[in-house]
């Protein structure tokens, strides 16, 4: 609606988790390269965890865009509000197959044999659970340790990668088993102010801008009020770009900020 009016190729600040926006803060990099070890090291398992909003999906896609997929089969779990079953099963169909078998044992079996032609062929598998933080059954997160239990000689057959909230680390923690499984960890922080300032301007310039936008005292009333969580940012980036239109601006600046933080409620 607004984008050419600020002369954009794109909307810069949708909250969808589009790699081409990725922002690699220090923290996010870390974050990247600590889950790109565990998978190309063949190191079984990692944890990553962060706050609402602060990116942990979009580094999800980022880390699919490093990897050659033509050497990783990738099973990329969004929604584990599942039991047991329904967890291996979506893991099996994600990584490919179209007959899944109803019985847990007979799906553990055909799981096992897709792991094993996938090494044979030469490739590695990649299971990542999403929003693992909204797991409540013991049982589920039993079974996800055990899918590591695959291995042949020295290597493991798979790399599981659970991403979540905060609450997740204590849930992992909680069971002894899975918990000593983890070869990594990396919690995502909220961004400074200084990273808010080149996260919305790096946004921008993946849009196409060619000007400044968002003058520094409006970034510096986003920082405040967002708390630096890029979901927030988001959001009232957006919402200043379309009052910016609405008002013929050339620029935004803090009190189109301030006016369309008041419209949200924020």
């Amino acid at each position: 609606m607004y984008e050419e009016y600020w002369k954009l190729k794109l909307k810069p600040f949708e909250n969808t988790p589009d790699p081409k926006f990725f922002y690699n803060s220090p923290q996010h990099e870390e974050g990247l390269t600590r889950m790109l070890y565990v998978i190309k090291e063949g190191k079984g398992a990692g944890l990553l965890t962060g706050v609402y909003g602060c990116g942990k999906t979009l580094l999800s896609r980022a880390l699919m865009r490093e990897l050659e997929l033509d050497i990783y089969k990738v099973a990329i779990i969004t929604n584990p509000r599942l039991d047991d079953i329904e967890m291996l099963r979506m893991i099996t169909h994600s990584l490919g197959t179209d007959v899944l078998p109803t019985r847990k044992a007979d799906v553990l079996i055909a799981l096992e044999k897709m792991l094993i032609n996938n090494l044979a062929d030469g490739k590695k598998t990649i299971v990542v659970v999403d929003e693992a933080h909204v797991i409540e059954d013991r049982n589920i997160f039993e079974e996800i340790r055990l899918l590591l239990n695959f291995q042949q000689d020295d290597k493991f057959l798979l790399s599981l990668i659970l991403i979540g909230q905060p609450e997740l680390k204590e849930k992992v923690e909680a069971i002894k088993q899975l918990n000593q499984r983890m070869a990594m960890r990396f919690h995502l922080e909220a961004l400074s102010a200084n990273e808010t300032s080149k996260y919305i301007n790096h946004r921008l310039r993946i849009a196409g801008a060619e000007k400044q936008v968002f003058l520094p005292d409006a970034i510096s009333v986003v920082q405040e009020r967002s708390g630096g969580i890029p979901r927030k940012i988001n959001q009232i980036c957006d919402s200043a770009l379309l009052m910016g239109y609405g008002k013929g601006v050339d620029t935004i600046d803090s009190s189109i900020v301030k006016e369309t933080i008041k419209s949200l409620s924020l």
